[in-house]
């Protein structure tokens, strides 16, 4: 019997025992009526007692493994609800250019570039990741397809930049892609122009570049497959437990399968398809929006969500605002899709049983949002579907209410919600009065909403350790700037955060986010009670040493388990995804 068979039906046999027993811990529970706890009782993967050590004990049987915690710190798993992995991993497998630099000159991207072209010889496809609109601003250069022709005009170039809202691309992939001034901006994107010619200038704004995936070949499924797993093993290290996979289609599910099925999927997933083709194209769109999601249903897999994306970034200042951009008069950025579009696309998702995850950046966005759910909710009634305003970078104050009067996440995934070079580079453009009210954890929170974590990787680091520890600082974790971003909330607050909340925003609250009896054994072991010492310079370097999904050890830093029936999945260090912060 395999582990996917391996599941308990209504009436199946269980024990009186314990499977394992965690002994000896300082255990925070996230249960509000229990917080603290010593030792709890696994069996079939369920908590069956959670409490003092002589509570917990007398469900020790003959065959019940015990484990000695030796004080350890113990929470339930961590909740992720925005990452990429395929988007930023497939060009590891798939062997496209990565530049390696965080924050890269022009001068550090041209020398990508060739070194690329010199050792992938030919004339197929250059494409690959990252440039920053900030430091050709600080070079004094203009991006776009007069700067890569002059570097290499004869192969097709197309080149993401590190927030994902703009590919840059040269003129050869322009012509494969069958773009020229005659070919009209797509409604969830557009293409910057020449103002007198109106000619392409090579950088294609959010949903615009789908257009140029369309004329490259697919990733494949293997490619996608391998790029999920070392996502996965990542996060598992890192004592993620469940998170979201936004954006995929077919192709991507079936990676997701295919890992699922091989054991390897040690994350519960909610996995979002996009409703329009804003990163790459998705075929077979209409075919699982109307139900051949479910085929790939599993208890860790499901496809029961889907991305909208209804603005742009900061960057190229396609963010979505209610007044106008600072030194514009009237321009407030892009509304990828119209209101009366949104609207009645919410409202039939939200009749289907669909989660819709709405990218928002601009407050003006997250109001139509906003709107758009209170008219789910007058025609439907309360389907029992939290949808999500992911991202929520800029929150307009009247609007804090609502997220609870609504029911819906407000989910913060950041390009930095703390200054780095790349944050103040690329988040000054909305100005200094909008900046003060960045990222509004608080707000929310203290409005008796729900907020979430998404770590948004690859646009921010997809470490959750970095992520809690800057919710509670605001500030710089690698020096000690007394500069923050935004208003910081307490660490019980971001505990909550990234546990019970998170469940809430999956729809699993019955099941995960807290340590209770008859929920899901989904836990981690710390090497640091995260209440010793300051946050700042302390959280982010959290050692993740177990990871346990439904009872079962996922992780393993030093092979307690290895001799044993529950030898864990991944053991050892995590893979390195990505370089350290500065």
């Amino acid at each position: 019997m395999t582990a996917i068979d391996n599941f308990t039906s209504t009436h199946s046999s269980s024990g009186l025992f314990a499977d394992l027993i965690l002994d000896n811990g300082r255990i925070r529970t996230m249960n509000p009526a229990q917080p603290w706890a010593e030792s709890v009782a696994i069996r079939g993967g369920r908590l069956i007692a959670v409490g003092l050590r002589g509570d917990v004990l007398p469900f020790k049987g003959p065959l019940t493994r015990v484990h000695d915690l030796q004080g350890a710190f113990c929470m339930p798993g961590l909740h992720d609800m925005h990452t990429h992995p395929d988007l930023a991993l497939a060009p590891r497998f798939s062997d496209d250019l990565d530049v390696g630099i965080e924050d890269p000159t022009p001068e550090q991207l041209k020398q990508a570039i060739l070194a690329y072209a010199e050792s992938h010889p030919g004339d197929g496809w250059i494409h690959g990741q990252y440039w920053v609109r900030y430091t050709f601003r600080e070079a004094g250069l203009t991006p776009g397809r007069a700067w890569l022709d002059s570097i290499l005009p004869d192969r097709p170039i197309a080149l993401l930049d590190r927030m994902w809202g703009t590919m840059m691309v040269n003129s050869r992939a322009l012509e494969l892609a069958g773009i020229d001034r005659h070919t009209s901006d797509p409604r969830n994107g557009y293409l910057e122009r020449d103002e007198l010619t109106g000619e392409p200038t090579g950088l294609m704004i959010d949903g615009a570049y789908a257009m140029i995936h369309a004329a490259m070949p697919p990733t494949p499924v293997e490619v996608l497959r391998q790029a999920y797993r070392d996502g996965v093993h990542f996060q598992s290290a890192r004592g993620v437990t469940a998170s979201k996979y936004v954006h995929v289609c077919e192709q991507r599910l079936q990676a997701l399968k295919e890992l699922d099925d091989q054991g390897q999927l040690t994350v519960r997933i909610e996995a979002a398809i996009s409703w329009q083709d804003d990163i790459f194209p998705v075929r077979r769109r209409w075919e699982l929006l109307s139900g051949e999601r479910h085929y790939y249903r599993s208890a860790r897999l499901s496809a029961n969500a889907v991305k909208f994306h209804f603005d742009g970034t900061v960057e190229p200042r396609s963010s979505y605002l209610l007044t106008p951009w600072p030194q514009e008069a009237s321009w407030r950025g892009k509304l990828n899709l119209t209101p009366e579009h949104i609207t009645d696309m919410v409202v039939d998702m939200d009749r289907r049983g669909l989660r819709v995850i709405a990218h928002c950046t601009g407050d003006g966005a997250s109001d139509v949002f906003l709107d758009a759910v209170a008219e789910a909710r007058r025609r439907n009634g309360f389907s029992g579907i939290r949808h999500q305003c992911a991202h929520s970078t800029l929150l307009h104050p009247g609007n804090l209410k609502r997220f609870r009067e609504l029911e819906v996440i407000a989910e913060f995934s950041p390009a930095a919600w703390y200054p780095t070079p790349f944050a103040t580079g690329a988040r000054s453009g909305y100005g200094q009065e909008r900046l003060k009210r960045i990222y509004d954890f608080k707000g929310v929170l203290a409005a008796g909403g729900i907020a979430v974590m998404g770590t948004d990787w690859p646009v921010a680091s997809i470490d959750p350790w970095l992520a809690l520890e800057t919710m509670v600082t605001r500030q710089n974790p690698w020096n000690q700037e007394p500069d923050c971003f935004g208003e910081p909330i307490s660490l019980e607050q971001a505990l909550q955060v990234v546990t019970s909340n998170g469940s809430y925003a999956m729809g699993l609250e019955h099941l995960t986010g807290s340590l209770e009896v008859g929920k899901s054994a989904d836990l981690i072991v710390l090497d640091r009670d995260l209440f010793a010492q300051p946050a700042r310079n302390y959280i982010h370097r959290t050692q993740v040493q177990l990871t346990l999904v439904e009872g079962q050890p996922v992780y393993d830093l030093q092979g307690l388990f290895d001799d044993t029936p529950l030898q864990a999945t991944w053991r050892g260090k995590p893979p390195v995804l990505e370089g350290e912060g500065s």
